[in-house]
């Protein structure tokens, strides 16, 4: 599924995997959200509920555009850089286009809506 992620008038397309926990998120959409700035590779925010780990590894190791929940703090987090091994960071699916948009200083107005179902 494909989603849009407006960053404050920036269009950022991402595609969702075919995941309990992906499922879950785009259950969630359409959804407005405030994202912040974590450790500089992260942008970060709260989700109005958790999602569905079942049938995911234990944690993996993101890429910069990897669009990611974090189960320990139930949180959405999509990475503009890279990092090591993240235990219970569970991938959700993969921006295509427009990472630079989320690469601006925060907190950014992010609009995230399905384009197909």
């Amino acid at each position: 599924m494909k989603i849009r992620i407006d960053v404050d008038g920036h269009p950022v397309i991402a595609t969702l995997d075919d995941t309990a926990a992906a499922r879950d998120f785009a259950k969630l959409l359409p959804l407005s959200l405030t994202l912040t700035d974590y450790a500089r590779i992260e942008r970060i925010a709260d989700l109005p509920k958790k999602l569905s780990t079942q049938g995911a590894p234990a944690g993996i190791t993101p890429d910069a555009g990897d669009l990611t929940y974090y189960a320990p703090w139930g949180n959405l987090a999509i990475f503009v850089e890279g990092r090591d091994y993240a235990h219970g960071l569970v991938r959700l699916g993969r921006v295509e286009s427009g990472l630079p948009a989320l690469r601006r200083p925060t907190p950014l107005q992010a609009r995230i809506e399905r384009i197909d179902k």
